[in-house]
């Protein structure tokens, strides 16, 4: 089945909005009291709790003593993976590591004459949490991507949490991708019950001062629910990507890239906006074609019938407008003029330019982080960094010499705002001037 080609006004793109928003995990109130009843029974039963849910959902009987993942086991798990992709996850370890070190922020102090230093002083945080999902798949892309800029920011303490086989065994490539990476401890944990042991920490599994990964709805919806106990990276809802293009872009390339996040899940979205209405036909033939090949196609077809769009705009200006308004995680320019188009983006987690930067060059192995705002919030998020693993305090020193000048004009306003102990702090230094 071809895919959906529509005009774009200002009707059909509301329209898009308004569907893709139903995606948010803040639309499925019906899952968090089970959520919060999850997240109580946790705290308040700590391990007993999690090993009860891991039984529930998971099938796996666990037992303090099998929750944490071995040295052994992470080394049979290397084993057991193909050493050409142990080869490959080094290379994407070297360039997710170059890249984000290019982002470490460093204190700074600024010092004057007259006594005054001003400065900020960054520290990493002590400790995160990164979850990473298991399940039907696996994502060892996920821990590298997750881990790396935590370790480039200087974390010391960094736990992994993933579900577990019925058998009691974590995914191989995940723990070959954890070692790699550099994580500290990890626990057999998956779903609500993992990020509620994360939060308030159990007998087994520590407590940690940020948690940061995908997860399902439950996960996502734990993770909301927990903000403010601990710090979190964002509340992901599902993939997407935009492909913004004109008559000069490879039909069958835009069609693959549109695809590849398609795939994803159910409610993945996937939307090309073209200023070409025989590239939007090309490219919806492109799509019949190679659902017929792909194994997911299943899993596509139902996500293009959902959120799936091939809207034709009047001109690049108006193409571009409805790009920034969709805020995508993921955006394709592929036009005559990418780079001049690029800079009248506003709103995009990631933007990928030109024919050959398709979309999974993003996921595995360029460098920038793949774990991105969704759901319009690039309007206001960033992609995960180093800065997500860094907090910074203000440094204020002051001389007597530096604060005499001015200690009146502190006075004046802490007593506008009736503070008067605020003022009494600063003029107590200097009441022997006022005597006199």
């Amino acid at each position: 089945m071809s895919m959906r080609i529509l005009s774009l006004t200002r009707e059909t793109k509301d329209h898009l909005l308004e569907d893709l928003l139903k995606r948010s995990p803040n639309s499925y109130p019906e899952y968090e009291s089970r959520v919060a009843e999850i997240i109580e029974r946790v705290r308040a039963e700590g391990d007993a709790a999690v090993f009860a849910y891991t039984r529930q959902f998971d099938g796996a009987e666990l037992t303090p003593g099998t929750v944490r993942v071995t040295e052994e086991e992470i080394a049979r798990a290397c084993e057991q993976v193909d050493p050409k992709l142990l080869e490959v996850m080094g290379k994407a370890l070297k360039n997710i590591r170059a890249y984000h070190e290019k982002q470490r922020q460093y204190s700074w102090f600024d010092s004057r004459e007259d006594g005054v230093m001003l400065g900020q002083k960054v520290t990493p945080l002590e400790s995160v949490g990164v979850y990473v999902p298991g399940g039907k798949a696996a994502y060892p892309s996920s821990v590298l991507m997750n881990v790396l800029p935590a370790q480039v920011a200087g974390v010391k303490r960094i736990v992994m949490v993933t579900p577990c086989s019925r058998e009691g065994q974590v995914n191989p490539a995940t723990l070959a991708a954890a070692r790699e990476a550099g994580v500290t401890e990890i626990y057999k944990a998956g779903g609500a019950q993992a990020i509620a042991a994360l939060a308030f920490g159990t007998e087994s599994i520590p407590k940690v001062d940020k948690i940061v990964g995908p997860g399902n709805i439950y996960v996502a919806l734990a993770k909301k629910a927990v903000f403010g106990h601990v710090s979190i990276d964002s509340i992901a809802g599902p993939s997407e990507i935009l492909v913004l293009a004109d008559e000069t872009a490879n039909p069958r390339y835009v069609a693959a890239d549109l695809l590849s996040q398609a795939e994803h899940d159910e409610l993945a979205s996937a939307i090309l906006i073209t200023t070409s209405r025989k590239l939007a036909e090309q490219v919806s033939l492109e799509v019949e074609g190679f659902l017929k090949e792909l194994s997911r196609s299943e899993i596509i077809q139902k996500s293009l019938d959902n959120y799936g769009y091939i809207l034709v705009a009047e001109d690049l200006e108006e193409a571009i407008a409805a790009a920034n308004e969709i805020a995508s995680e993921h955006l394709e320019i592929v036009t005559a003029n990418a780079f001049e188009v690029m800079m009248k983006i506003k709103n995009a987690g990631a933007i990928f330019i030109g024919e050959y930067s398709s979309e999974p060059l993003g996921d595995y192995f360029a460098g920038p982080n793949h774990v991105l705002p969704t759901n319009g919030t690039a309007k206001f998020f960033s992609p995960l960094g180093v800065d997500d693993f860094i907090k910074k305090s203000s440094i204020i020193s002051y001389s007597r010499e530096a604060l005499a000048p001015i200690y009146k004009d502190i006075v004046q306003f802490a007593t506008c705002e009736q503070l008067t102990a605020h003022a009494n702090s600063i003029q107590v230094r200097f009441e022997e001037q006022e005597v006199k």
